[in-house]
């Protein structure tokens, strides 16, 4: 686990039968979802009111390995921190456990980008954000 450059933010999820798919597991896309939902709520935990009238992100590409089922009622964690970051872009690292037994199921990395909020231009990542990060 690279988190060298950030600090690391917990998310839980608990699958539910929604979350299934046709082969009685979490469906793919699910464990994007969490992945965005744990980026949202890590950057709502770091950011004010202030940093976000300044900013707003865009995904520009997702990297995930699904390593193992999660099933129904299941207990998840989802850990992400923010790796390297280069011009305007981001790199976020997510890691999702089965709660009970430590077993990683699935890894992502993504590439955000950071945008000026009014004009929705690439915008080169600063100290104001990289201080957020740790």
């Amino acid at each position: 686990m690279d988190t060298a450059s950030s600090k690391i933010f917990s998310y839980h999820v608990v699958v539910t039968p929604n979350d299934i798919d046709e082969l009685g597991h979490v469906n793919n896309i699910v464990y994007l979802r969490w992945v965005q939902e744990a980026a949202s709520a890590h950057w709502a935990q770091l950011s004010d009111d202030a940093i976000n009238k300044k900013y707003v992100w865009v995904v520009m590409r997702h990297e995930i390995d699904f390593l193992h089922p999660g099933l129904l009622h299941q207990e998840l964690e989802v850990k992400t921190w923010v790796g390297k970051n280069e011009g305007a872009t981001s790199q976020r690292h997510t890691e999702i456990f089965n709660s009970a037994t430590s077993k990683k199921l699935a890894a992502a990395i993504t590439t955000w980008c950071l945008l000026d909020a009014l004009s929705k231009r690439p915008k080169r990542i600063e100290e104001d954000v990289l201080s957020l990060f740790g």
